[in-house]
């Protein structure tokens, strides 16, 4: 499905860039109108050059509907997780699961915050975290608790076999200096202008 995903691109970028070389060309002044001229009169000179021309319209326009349906159809696939039970066909929105996944931050207190991206692929869901520490953090162990609370959270809630790939990513750990220097911006109050509550006469 990969290659049929690939050729599409290529067929698009090769369309996009012929249309762009031709824009180019009349642009530099090298083919006249009378040389397209010429070149519609030729493909209308005889029955079997319009059917060719037809029929490579037709192809072009068959072989476009047909990569466009695949790579949406595709892309709409991988927004959402699918499997079978016994009464039927069970869908999950992507958007679901990373909203489970963003309640953790709630439950591990060295996580500020914590952003998931969840991608399902033929090999397994793939959980991109990206995440804020605390400074009292201790990576290694925090980041090995998080994946595997992540991984199974999933599986519970899913109830899914297949496999979870997870990685994280640590954007930013916030120190204690900055945070004493956030909580005095909020702790303050606001500046009281001099003779503000008094009014004209």
């Amino acid at each position: 499905m990969r290659i049929f995903t690939v050729l599409g691109i290529l067929f698009y970028a090769t369309i996009i860039t012929l249309i762009g070389l031709i824009l180019i060309i009349f642009s530099l002044n090298v083919l006249q109108p009378q040389d397209l001229n010429n070149f519609l009169n030729y493909t209308q000179s005889s029955p079997q050059s319009r059917i060719a021309v037809g029929f490579c319209g037709a192809l072009l326009i068959l072989i476009s509907f047909s990569f466009a349906q695949l790579i949406l159809g595709r892309l709409q696939r991988e927004k959402t997780i699918a499997f079978n039970t016994s009464s039927g066909e069970v869908t999950i929105s992507l958007t679901a699961v990373e909203d489970l996944i963003r309640r953790l931050a709630g439950i591990i207190p060295e996580i500020k915050e914590l952003r998931p991206d969840v991608i399902a692929t033929k090999k397994g869901i793939l959980v991109d975290l990206r995440v804020i520490l605390r400074s009292e953090a201790n990576i290694p162990e925090l980041t090995s608790r998080l994946q595997e609370m992540t991984k199974a959270k999933i599986q519970e809630v899913l109830g899914i076999e297949e496999e979870i790939m997870i990685k994280i990513h640590v954007v930013k750990i916030i120190s204690k200096e900055e945070k004493e220097r956030k909580n005095k911006n909020t702790d303050q109050p606001d500046s009281v202008v001099p003779f503000s509550n008094y009014g004209r006469a």
